[in-house]
């Protein structure tokens, strides 16, 4: 547990360096190209990272898990199934990439908008950098090389500052998407480095020869990967798919970038808490191998708690305060957001528990469940689109989302209590919202200009753990982790 925790904090911080970076992205990319030009590029970016999500997650994540399994008792068979990992992901990406590349056309006017043809195809190059870069970090994963991964996270992030915006300001729509093609490129590189200069040195196992190592059967990488890769397939389109019926039924490329500002800002907790499913997966994967039930009920257990004490105030602050964060993010331009992101922040906070909790279940073994869940879900939003929005627009956009997040998130409760005895305190959901809640009342009389509304948040958030304490919920054991990145010399 003590590992996990410190693994935890490191990677939340690079997590929040890596979304702090998307946000100063999409902000500046979003006042380069305006609204409508805005819109587009959000279309051809997030549904690229659709068949991303296809090929960059699936078979590595599957490596991952049976890396942390054995790297600790036969380190012998990681370049096996380091190797094996490598090959499938290959053959993927050569089929993929063409398929999506010919396919643009079709996708375009789909979405009704031949003009995007040609942006869709420089697109397609996103995929195999996107791939190379995302198996290293699952590798890393693997092998718990967690503050490594926090590095490279942050370095990434860095370079996707740099290239997205400096090619959208030189070259407009193209330039940002080409941008999304060099990142990822920059952190393979760097990746390809370590991995010989760390790896080879703390498993010296993994400098013999291509031909030596212990063959690994593709079969049990395959097995485990494409339910979960449908889970993600599915769960992504979840996500986002609300953006595409909003650009195919409304026909605007002005309320495509408007609604695109709206689910940027509000996915924010859900980015905050992507770092914990890096770690719970390999952690579970571990515990359930060796039989270790105690443990694996303790993570799970405190892993939920840890999210239902943080999306409370997070979730808060963000709907009082969507339109100074919109303004912060876009500017005036999009401030008709404010209201669609304040619903789909909802649907966010369900989703985020939903999400962490199916990672839990798929170290476990059972990547059928949340696989099934998300089918469901994605034929429920596809629904509710079509009903909600020709009538509601950007709201029933949002609305759709947050409806099914909401049925997802019970649901992965019940299998979560079912599987691994694991059950959400009521007085702990109580207390959580009561003092979301009296932040809220008190925001009111706080500054809330351009620039304060940062300050006032922030002393809200602290009121909000202030009030847990007062009222007996806030444990030691949930700020153990934060308190030891302190200096020694502070911890008294």
């Amino acid at each position: 547990m003590k590992k996990f925790s410190q693994a935890l904090v490191w990677l939340t911080i690079s997590e929040i360096i890596f979304n702090l970076a998307g946000y100063i992205i999409h902000s500046s990319v979003g006042r380069i190209l305006g609204p409508a030009d805005y819109g587009r590029f959000s279309v051809i970016v997030t549904l690229t990272t659709m068949v991303i999500v296809l090929i960059g997650n699936g078979i590595p994540t599957a490596m991952s898990k049976y890396l942390s399994e054995i790297f600790q008792n036969a380190p012998e068979r990681i370049l096996g199934i380091k190797h094996k990992a490598m090959a499938l992901q290959s053959v993927l990406i050569l089929c993929v990439t063409p398929l999506f590349f010919f396919s643009s056309s079709l996708i375009a006017r789909a979405l009704s908008d031949p003009s995007l043809t040609p942006l869709f195809q420089i697109s397609s190059l996103i995929i195999p950098s996107f791939a190379a870069a995302s198996f290293y970090f699952y590798y890393f994963t693997g092998l718990h090389f967690f503050k490594l991964q926090a590095v490279l996270k942050t370095v990434r992030a860095l370079g996707r500052i740099i290239f997205i915006i400096s090619f959208a300001y030189f070259f407009g729509v193209k330039g940002a998407i080409s941008g999304y093609i060099a990142a990822p490129l920059f952190v393979f590189a760097i990746a390809f480095i370590l991995d010989i200069l760390i790896t080879h040195r703390y498993f010296p196992a993994v400098k013999k020869p291509l031909s030596s190592p212990i063959q690994f059967s593709g079969k049990t990488l395959l097995t485990y990967a494409w339910p979960l890769t449908l889970f993600l397939l599915f769960y992504e389109f979840i996500l986002t798919l609300d953006l595409y019926f909003v650009k195919g039924l409304l026909q605007s490329d002005y309320l495509t970038g408007i609604y695109n500002a709206a689910i940027t800002v509000g996915r924010i907790p859900y980015y905050l808490f992507y770092a914990l499913t890096i770690i719970l997966l390999p952690a579970i994967s571990h515990t359930t191998t060796n039989q270790d039930t105690a443990q694996t009920e303790n993570l799970v257990n405190k892993s939920l708690r840890l999210m239902t004490l943080l999306l409370f105030p997070i979730i808060t602050l963000l709907i009082v305060y969507a339109s100074q964060t919109l303004r912060l993010f876009y500017g005036v331009k999009y401030l008709d957001a404010a209201v669609p992101m304040s619903v789909f922040t909802i649907g966010v906070g369900f989703l985020t528990v939903f999400y962490v909790l199916s990672f839990a279940l798929n170290g476990a073994g059972l990547v059928k469940i949340p696989m099934k869940l998300t089918f469901f879900g994605l034929l429920a939003i596809i629904a509710l689109n079509f009903i909600l929005i020709p009538q509601f627009k950007l709201i029933g956009a949002a609305l759709s989302a947050t409806v099914v997040a909401c049925l997802l998130m019970i649901s992965i409760l019940v299998y979560v209590e079912f599987h691994f005895n694991v059950r959400l305190r009521f007085k702990t959901i109580a207390l959580s919202l009561i003092s979301a809640i009296l932040i809220a009342s008190l925001a009111r009389f706080l500054p809330h200009g351009n620039f304060n509304f940062i300050i006032s948040a922030t002393a809200l958030f602290f009121l909000y753990f202030i009030l847990l304490k007062i009222f007996g919920e806030l444990k030691t054991d949930d700020v153990a982790p934060f308190v030891k990145l302190l200096p020694k010399r502070d911890r008294r």
